[in-house]
């Protein structure tokens, strides 16, 4: 589908909203988040930044997400804030474009 412009857009338009609302509510029993790179980096502070569709279109990304990659950003000035609110309230803190993706 990335090579089709327009197929392309309606692909994205369809994956991103989802994509935004897996990273930011689905949970194991636990209630942490499902994907492993997400707890790692949410764990130690991070926002997720950014999602990229066609961000990795290798075997293995296209058989595991489907293409998609997520960028994560690290503000040294809000690492512990966001850290704090991830451990102990489960709180996914994510940048404004994702936050309303996945409304």
């Amino acid at each position: 589908w990335q090579g089709d412009k327009v197929l392309s857009a309606e692909a994205r338009s369809l994956m991103e909203p989802l994509a935004a609302g897996y990273f930011l509510r689905e949970k194991r029993s636990d209630g942490q988040p499902i994907d492993p790179v997400a707890r790692f980096h949410l764990g130690n502070g991070a926002i997720l930044e950014r999602l990229n569709p066609a961000g990795n279109l290798s075997a293995r990304g296209l058989d595991e997400a489907l293409g998609l990659m997520v960028n994560y950003r690290y503000d040294l000035n809000k690492v512990e804030e966001n850290h704090e609110a991830y451990v102990n309230d489960g709180v996914v803190t994510a940048s404004k474009p994702i936050s309303d993706l996945a409304k």
